[in-house]
Formats: C-alpha cells, sequence, structure tokens
C-alpha cells in the first residue's frame, strides 16, 4: 500500500504571506482580475511543457518515475515558482512588464556515483528553453537520504518485507488471521514512520504492520519491523530489527523459530472482522474503525437537516483564477493571492508550509509528505454547501505525468450564526427608539489535506475587512499496539490499540505591507496605575492605562514559547487615519500551541520555527520558506534552519516585514477519537483585523443592514436590498416587535 498517513507528530508546515496595502495603491476590481494570471497555477499543458523539455535534456539522462528502481534519474516535482515580490508588485502596482513565468522541478539523480537531490527554474513558460540550478541556502545542501519516500520507493519497501517476512507467514495467520503471503484477502498492510533512523545520512525506517480493513491505521498487529533501505540497489535492503508485543528481536526467522518454540508472549486478535468490507458488508456488525452509524439518540433524527440556498444566486464571482465579492477580490492557486478590500492590498499570498519503537520514533513533519499535493476531492453538502463552487488541481508529484484532482477547492459564501453588529436601542419603558443590525455572512474559501489526518484549512473573509486563516484536524489518529507500558505515553482506545498524544503545529509566513512596505511592529497593553483621585484629593483611583512597547530589532520580536506574549501585536504603517492614528493592523493568534522539544536536541533544529509563537523578521528572498520537504526524512542535516532567520538581528522599524506565526494544540487521544477525531475544539488560526486602518468601519458600505423604528401602527423596517418573495426554499418574511412587557 502507498503511505496514506502522517499523524503530523509536530508540524504541519504552512507558509502564509499576508500583505496589508495602503490608500495609495488603489484598484478596481477589474484591474485585479486581469493581472490575476501572474499567479496563476500551472495546468497540464504547461507542465507536460515542462517536462518534455527536461526529457529532451539527454545530459540528464531522464528515466519514467515509475520504473521500479533508486539507481535512476527521474523528475519528482514540477510546480509553479512565484517571481520575486518586489517584480511582481512593480507589475501589479506600477505598470510594468509581466514577470517572466517559471517552473521549479526537482530531479532525483540516483543512476550515479554520488546520487543527489537538485532542483532547478525552467522557463520561460508556456515555452520552455532554458534551465538554471536552485542553489540550496549557504551552508546548506540536499542529501540523497532527505529525499522524500516516492511511490517505487514505497512499493519496493512492500517488496522487501513480503519477502523478509515468509517465515512468519503461520505466525500472522495464527495471531491475526491475515498475512502478506499470496494476498487477495485478508492482507496485511503496513505505515512507516519517520525521521528514518537516528543520523543523517541514515535511511532506516519502522514500519508498522497493520490488518488491511476499514480505517487500517486503528489495526495495529503488534508487529513493528525497521528496514534499512538506504542502498540505492533494493537488493540489499534488509530487516535490522523486529519487535512484537513489547519485546526486540534480530530477526524475522528469530521470532518465527522462537514462536514455534512456544517461547513468545502471543497476542491473538479476535476481533470480529465482518466477512466482508466496504459497501458490501451492510449485514455486518461494522468494525469499530467504521464510519458506519451505530448506536441510538434518545431523540432520533430521521429528516435530513438544514440546506444552504441562495435564491438570487452566488454573490461573489469567479472568473478565471480570481474572485470577487464585496469589497474583496483576490487571485487563487492552492493559495489565495492579491488579496484586496476596497480596492487596497491586504494580502500577498496565503498558502499552507509512545512507547512502541514507532511510536518513539515518529515526528511526521507534513511538508515532507508532499502536504500540499493530496488535495482530494470535496463533497459537496459535507465539506462545502451544495451552492459552493467547486475548482479543481493539477499537480506533478512523483508521477510521469500531471495529475488531476476533481474539486480540490471550494469557495462560497454562508452565514455565520451571530450578526456582523447589532444593537437594540431600549427607551428603558417596554419599547425602544431603534434597533439595527447586520447579518453575518462570510466567504470562505477551503481546500483539505489527507494522510491518516485529513486537515481542512479555511481562508475566511469577512465585511469588515477582517480575515481569518483556520486550521480543522479530523480524520484517524496515529495509534500503535497496546502495551501497558505504553499507557505512559497515550490512551488505550480498544482493546490492542493505543493512540498516542502528540502534537499538531502550524506554521504559516505572514509577509505584511500595512499601507505601505514600510512597517513597524509594535505591542499594546494595558498597564495599572494608582493616582490620587482629582477631585477628592484624600482618596485614591486604580485606572488603566495604555502602554506601547516597540520592538527595533528581530530578536526583540522574537517571543519564545513559555514567555507571555502581548494580545495587541500591531503592524503599523507611518501613514495615519483621519483621527491621528498609525495605520495598522491587529494580528490576533488563536493557538494551544507549546514547544514540544528542548533546543539542545540535535532533531529540533529542523524545527526551530516551533520555539516561537511569534517572531517578526525583515523580508528577504532568501527567507521564504521556514521548513522544507527534505528536512523530514534528515532533520540532523537541515538544508532550511528557521533560527538563521533571525542571527543577523536586522533593523524592523519601517522595513518590510514578515511575521512567522505559530498556531497547534496538544491531543491526548481518547475514546470519543474512535473511529475519527472530530473538528469541534481542534481548529487554530489567526486573524487580521483593521486596527485604525479604515475610518470607520468599513462594512457600511454593507446594503444588507436592517434598522427597526417604532411607529404607533407597528415597526418600520427600513432595508437597504429588498426582501425577496416566498417559495418553499426561503425563509419566512422578516417581522420584529421590539417591546418587552410584564406578563
Amino acid at each position: 500500500m502507498r503511505r496514506e498517513t502522517s499523524a503530523l507528530i509536530w508540524a504541519v508546515v504552512a507558509i502564509l504571506m499576508l500583505t496589508l496595502a495602503g490608500a495609495g495603491a488603489k484598484h478596481s476590481p477589474w484591474t485585479l482580475r486581469s493581472k490575476a494570471g501572474v499567479f496563476s497555477d500551472l495546468r497540464t499543458p504547461k507542465l507536460k511543457a515542462v517536462r518534455s523539455f527536461l526529457w529532451f535534456r539527454k545530459e540528464l539522462r531522464l528515466q519514467p518515475s515509475s520504473a521500479l528502481a533508486i539507481a535512476k534519474n527521474s523528475v519528482f516535482l514540477i510546480e509553479l515558482l512565484l517571481p520575486k515580490k518586489q517584480q511582481v508588485l512593480k507589475f501589479l502596482d506600477g505598470g510594468q512588464r509581466r514577470p517572466v513565468r517559471e517552473a521549479r522541478a526537482i530531479i532525483f539523480f540516483g543512476a550515479q556515483e554520488h546520487p543527489n537531490v537538485t532542483e532547478f527554474a525552467v522557463g520561460p513558460l508556456p515555452w520552455p528553453h532554458y534551465m538554471r540550478e536552485l542553489p540550496p541556502r549557504p551552508g546548506h545542501r540536499l542529501s540523497w537520504a532527505s529525499r522524500p519516500i516516492s511511490s517505487v520507493e514505497h512499493a519496493l519497501l512492500s517488496c522487501t518485507l513480503a519477502e523478509a517476512t515468509k517465515p512468519l507467514h503461520r505466525f500472522f495467520m495464527d495471531t491475526t488471521g491475515f498475512s502478506f503471503q499470496d494476498c487477495h484477502a485478508p492482507c496485511l498492510t503496513f505505515t512507516d514512520v519517520a525521521p528514518r533512523g537516528v543520523a543523517s545520512g541514515q535511511r532506516r525506517t519502522w514500519l508498522i504492520i497493520q490488518r488491511f480493513a476499514e480505517g487500517y491505521f486503528l489495526h495495529p498487529t503488534g508487529l513493528e519491523v525497521l528496514v534499512d533501505h538506504g542502498s540505492s540497489d533494493a537488493r540489499d535492503w534488509e530487516v535490522e530489527q523486529v519487535w512484537y508485543n513489547g519485546k526486540f528481536y534480530q530477526s524475522p526467522e528469530e521470532l518465527a523459530r522462537k514462536y514455534a518454540a512456544g517461547e513468545v508472549d502471543v497476542v491473538v486478535l479476535e476481533d470480529a472482522f465482518p466477512q466482508s468490507q466496504g459497501e458490501d458488508s451492510t449485514g455486518d456488525l461494522p468494525l469499530f474503525s467504521s464510519y458506519k452509524p451505530r448506536g441510538d439518540f434518545p431523540s432520533p433524527i430521521a429528516v435530513n437537516g438544514p440546506h444552504l440556498v441562495q435564491p438570487g444566486g452566488p454573490r461573489y464571482r469567479v472568473e478565471g483564477n480570481a474572485v470577487l465579492y464585496g469589497g474583496w477580490s483576490f487571485a487563487f492557486r492552492l493559495q489565495v493571492l492579491n488579496v484586496h478590500f476596497e480596492g487596497e492590498r491586504i494580502a500577498y499570498e496565503v498558502s499552507t508550509g509512545g512507547h512502541t519503537p514507532a511510536g518513539m520514533q515518529t515526528k511526521f513533519i507534513d511538508m515532507g509528505w508532499g502536504l500540499g499535493t493530496v488535495t482530494h476531492e470535496l463533497a459537496p453538502g459535507i465539506n462545502c454547501p451544495e451552492t459552493a463552487t467547486f475548482l479543481d488541481a493539477h499537480h506533478y508529484y512523483d508521477a510521469d505525468n500531471p495529475v488531476h484532482y476533481p474539486r480540490a477547492l471550494c469557495v462560497f459564501e454562508m452565514p455565520t450564526g451571530v450578526p456582523l453588529r447589532r444593537h437594540f436601542n431600549s427607551n428603558f419603558s417596554g419599547g425602544f427608539n431603534f434597533y439595527t443590525g447586520l447579518t453575518g455572512q462570510v466567504l470562505v474559501l477551503t481546500t483539505s489535506t489527507v494522510y491518516n489526518y485529513d486537515y481542512i484549512w479555511d481562508f475566511i473573509f469577512y465585511p469588515n475587512g477582517v480575515m481569518e486563516a483556520k486550521m480543522h484536524a479530523t480524520g484517524y489518529v496515529h495509534a500503535t499496539f497496546y502495551t501497558p507500558e505504553g499507557l505512559r505515553h497515550g490512551t488505550r482506545l480498544h482493546t490492542h490499540l493505543i493512540g498516542n498524544m502528540h502534537t499538531h503545529l502550524v506554521h504559516y509566513r505572514v509577509d505584511l505591507d500595512v499601507a505601505d512596505t514600510k512597517n513597524s511592529f509594535h505591542t499594546l497593553q494595558m498597564k495599572l496605575e494608582n493616582i490620587t483621585n482629582p477631585w477628592s484629593p484624600k482618596h485614591h483611583l486604580v485606572q488603566p492605562t495604555l502602554g506601547q512597547t516597540r520592538y527595533p530589532r528581530e530578536r526583540q520580536a522574537a517571543f519564545r514559547f513559555g514567555r507571555p506574549l502581548p494580545k495587541y501585536l500591531l503592524f503599523t504603517s507611518p501613514k495615519k487615519n483621519p483621527w491621528g492614528h498609525q495605520r495598522s493592523y491587529h494580528l490576533q493568534i488563536h493557538s494551544m500551541a507549546d514547544q514540544v522539544l528542548s533546543p539542545d536536541w540535535q532533531e529540533e533544529r529542523a524545527i526551530t520555527w516551533a520555539r516561537y509563537p511569534l517572531a517578526v523578521t525583515k523580508y528577504r528572498e532568501s527567507e521564504l520558506c521556514s521548513s522544507s520537504i527534505y528536512n523530514q526524512n534528515d532533520p540532523w542535516d537541515w538544508p532550511v534552519v528557521f533560527e538563521e532567520f533571525l542571527r543577523n538581528n536586522e533593523n524592523i522599524e519601517e522595513e518590510d516585514l514578515v511575521a512567522w506565526v505559530t498556531v497547534g494544540f496538544l491531543h491526548i487521544p481518547h475514546s470519543e477519537d474512535i473511529p475519527n477525531t472530530a473538528t469541534p475544539g481542534n481548529s487554530v488560526g489567526f486573524l487580521l483585523r483593521p486596527f485604525n486602518f479604515f475610518p470607520e468601519d468599513p462594512s457600511l458600505a454593507s446594503r444588507h443592514t436592517v434598522i427597526v423604528w417604532p411607529r404607533e401602527n407597528g415597526p418600520n423596517i427600513q432595508r437597504w436590498v429588498p426582501e425577496e418573495s416566498r417559495n418553499c426554499l426561503m425563509p419566512t418574511h422578516f417581522s420584529y416587535n421590539g417591546t418587552y412587557m410584564p406578563v
């Protein structure tokens, strides 16, 4: 089986580059839409053009990615290489020439004496005729051992495992009823974990052996196998150790001999597996890992729930790779780009960077598993309302041709269930002077990335200039075989299952340009002071005052976990609003994250960004990502070390600033995580809120405000958008009384 799991024991690395620009750069939505193509993703024709160009370069000696060998040269990834930010801004704002479009290509050079991984820029698109090497950061390299696992390597691991465990066929059948041999059904499968070894250059992976069934992540057999697959010749791969039910064995043969001699403490898995699985198992008692309904509510619900309807059609427009909605406009790929509100740029880019041996070893960094390439189809009515606009994606990752992912993203408008703002103005005599309210409506762009965990990524746009980025975690927990000792590291979830505690961390890159590219960072906090009462000098008053702290250097603006993080985090422009305040945006973080590893642990160098809930740095083209796809498999030799971004401690006053935000939560699995972790309570993220950026609430431009005025003959309802006529899909007419009387 192809690896489809990544419990994110440490980190999903996301990148979010946000730009908040000012009044001097207003653009019409039509101009923004016409220029959105500078960000448009590579579709199939351009991906194939890059692939063809590379294959025509005979010196590369390329072979198909699907060729069943490691010692080959093959194209692993092709994706858009975004132009430099200043080039894009000159095109968007200055009317200069459109930047050259290029692709980033990763090639595995395995068919040479010293195998390596090399990245190239290929261009210009759509008809490439040149390529240039993209070097790693100075002082770093891309080691061959750090490359992501390919589908071919996974298939060869499967073959190696099946061959090496032949002596255990009888053991497997007796203890699980499943086997790797002559496997049609029932079969064994495996999940691999990372990092792969205990030192740089190793490629030694623990494999968790599981019964292949619905939700196989929750069906470990108690056997885990350590395979050394560092050689470029799969015939040299070998099993180094075996772990079963709390004990280590030197080989499968040793375990088989001791089992035959009755010297193994055996656990026979007696779970009642259905005779058939999937849709054919309707008559069987479902597995505990199944989604099939079971149990009953005290008050059964046997009808469908509410549905979102749009009587007048969608109020947003999707045109090419641009979205227009009220005051908002933005371009999209699998990220959101060039976001404007009321003609001013708000965002430049928004994108989403135990006890058993496997449980001890696991430290997943999901970027290393191609997180952005597993954007599988979203389901209407579940992931997104049926009224949503669905958008496809195309990826070239570990394949010989582009792969089309239908309905990979969706855009929709929805009510929040809470008014954006409202007020009941009482006359304190049983009536009111007026009532006013504005419905809470938001536009949502959502996508989902999938392993054993499903990560749902939302980008939410509010009518008052607020933008929110949010991640929800659901899916199957990372689980291993139950042993009594394992309770020190997790929770028993079923007869033979333990859910290991872990931390989900997400790292966002927030590239801010508030009213210009010259910004500063400061915080506001409340301070209490004890003063003499001015109208009663014999008494004292304690009153709050506003305290401001400025952070002129990068190190000063790097806040470590374990230390208080100020509540008001402001990125300010030298420009002022009409009331004399600096135009600012407030970064508001929602998170339960904490530091996971001690800084003196060598592996921690691969994720030094996880030391900080917030760090602010000066923008540099060489500091666009805080991690890489290579940090996962060789976290001891790091091509990207975030801590180095802070080393030069640059000035950050009136500079182009980047905020690096870490959000997340500790997950201690519990029985309600069976079969899946649910989304309520398992979401984190942040908001960008205007703070003296506008002269007043910009949602006043909305025509969906309702004001009710009392009249003797009944309330007068004032609205700016006519109420629609009734039909069976529409709610009843709006009505309002507003009185309150004793009864």
